[in-house]
């Protein structure tokens, strides 16, 4: 989804994501039509002597509504600036925050694997919410018992902070409650193994928060469930890959320059077609005057009518910056690159800038279940770059 910067605080960019915008209305609405039942239990629950038939009459749900939805996401703001603090103080910069319909995300740049450090880092956002919902109801004791609307607003708010803290804290990893149980696991675990733990708990919690959003036909709660269980599988997946690619580099999955097939940029769409189907490759290097100037992919060659690709070249189709990652790259961290900009394959460049090979995913998929398949631990992947991943054969299958 599309998200628009709002500004930066401590050198942080907070984002709108364009559903936040579409959900904030719909928030608003839902709490208008429950004002009159949150009365009653804000004056039962906190003692509160708030006016009912006031904060029911004419438009005023709706005012009300709207204001608690904006205050209730400006609390979900400073729950991730709580995260996100104590993450830049460990070292860890936060790339943005966006506020999204489900609430808020701190995206941080890496992950820190240290128990202590995430468990900080884990706990800090629930800590903001108590801490808010905790000075918002000592507000309440200098608001005139006749600020009906002031007092209903920081009732309702000093109580949906609290809530968002205990819901947080719920081991549904990779919720702040997953993410604390993970650090605790981690404590005498690898951190693979206590992620794979997390995620396996985080993935029952979202199982039971979806049936239960099915039995109550609460929609939002089994969006939460799904993502949930989608995040806790993908976050275990990516730690894995993680923890199995420890010591590899780029250098050794690659597939080294001496067996990359290249293509000229003058050479006809429809000869490209056939030189991938015959050599079962699905993108090549483009090179000129033996420099690399762009890259072309199966995508690129699909984009053109059948009835035209003899009239196009391979330069009126290619990528003319291929993107480039060093040869001495951790292969995690090739991968990880590959999946953020949704790119196929990498250009591997030497200390030099010029060409070391070629990386796609296929090679780090194939290196991937050949360590896992193997068991080798980091110390005993001694081998030269392309020994064990990579035949280097141009006729293997790549991509």
């Amino acid at each position: 989804m599309r998200s628009f910067r709002l500004g930066s605080a401590f050198g942080i960019p907070v984002k709108l994501d364009i559903t936040f915008l579409l959900v904030l209305p719909l928030f608003g609405w839902l709490i208008s039509t429950q004002v009159e039942e949150m009365v009653s239990v804000l004056n039962s629950l906190l003692s509160l002597q708030l006016d009912v038939a006031i904060l029911t009459a004419g438009p005023m749900p709706l005012v009300v509504g709207m204001i608690a939805a904006i205050g209730l996401f400006t609390g979900v703001l400073l729950h991730e600036f709580g995260h996100a603090l104590v993450a830049i103080h460990y070292g860890f910069p936060i790339e943005s925050i966006t506020l999204w319909f489900l609430g808020g995300i701190a995206q941080l740049s890496d992950q820190p694997e240290d128990w202590q450090a995430e468990l900080r880092i884990a706990i800090a956002g629930p800590l903001v919410s108590i801490g808010l919902g905790i000075g918002l109801y000592l507000v309440l004791f200098v608001i005139p018992a006749t600020m009906n609307v002031l007092g209903f607003l920081v009732a309702y708010l000093a109580v949906i902070n609290l809530a968002l803290a205990a819901f947080n804290m719920l081991p549904g990893f990779p919720m702040d409650g997953g993410r604390v149980l993970r650090a605790l696991l981690a404590r005498k675990r690898t951190f693979a193994r206590a992620t794979h733990l997390a995620a396996e708990v985080g993935k029952g919690v979202a199982i039971i928060l979806g049936i239960l959003g099915l039995f109550s036909f609460n929609i939002i709660l089994i969006a939460i469930a799904f993502f949930i269980y989608i995040g806790a599988a993908g976050e275990s997946q990516q730690t894995t890959l993680k923890a199995a690619f420890e010591g590899v580099s780029v250098a050794d999955v690659m597939t080294k320059a001496e067996s990359v097939m290249t293509t000229e940029p003058d050479r006809s769409v429809a000869d490209l077609i056939e030189s991938m189907f015959r050599h079962r490759y699905t993108g090549f290097p483009v090179e000129r005057h033996d420099e690399i100037i762009g890259i072309v992919t199966l995508s690129d060659a699909r984009e053109v009518d059948p009835v035209e690709r003899d009239a196009y070249t391979v330069r009126d189709i290619m990528s003319p910056d291929p993107k480039t990652i060093e040869a001495s790259a951790n292969a995690a961290s090739a991968l990880e690159r590959m999946q953020k900009e949704s790119i196929g394959r990498l250009l591997v460049v030497d200390d030099r800038g010029e060409m070391a090979g070629l990386l796609s995913r296929t090679d780090l998929m194939r290196a991937f279940e050949i360590i896992k398949t193997s068991g080798l631990q980091p110390e005993d992947r001694g081998f030269e770059p392309n020994q064990r991943f990579v035949d280097g054969s141009p006729d293997s299958p790549r991509w």
